[in-house]
């Protein structure tokens, strides 16, 4: 049990930490549900490629990350609005990618 404790030792696990890591679990459970009960088809969107749901949600992932890292590198503006917009950003990409 102590390797299993040190393995995630260089984590800090605060609690918005594990909120992150709960939320992004349950995503993609829930995108797992319902890819099994109606299956997504590729449709053509904003993204210049035809995406399927899946798709949508590990480009807006990826996009919501790269912004909360440029925006704890380049601002000092408190790290909680970032996320609320990088939020705001993968809800657009899932809705209208």
């Amino acid at each position: 049990m102590e390797s299993v404790q040190n393995a995630f030792a260089w984590m800090t696990w605060t609690l918005p930490v594990a909120i992150f890591f709960i939320c992004i679990v349950l995503m993609l459970a829930g995108m797992t549900v319902w890819q099994i009960r109606s299956p997504s088809v590729e449709r053509k969107g904003l993204l210049p490629i035809p995406t399927t749901r899946g798709d949508r949600l590990f480009i807006g992932l990826l996009g919501a990350a790269y912004f909360n890292l440029a925006w704890a590198g380049l601002t000092d503006i408190h790290q909680g609005f970032a996320a609320g917009v990088a939020f705001v950003l993968l809800l657009i990409v899932m809705r209208w990618g």
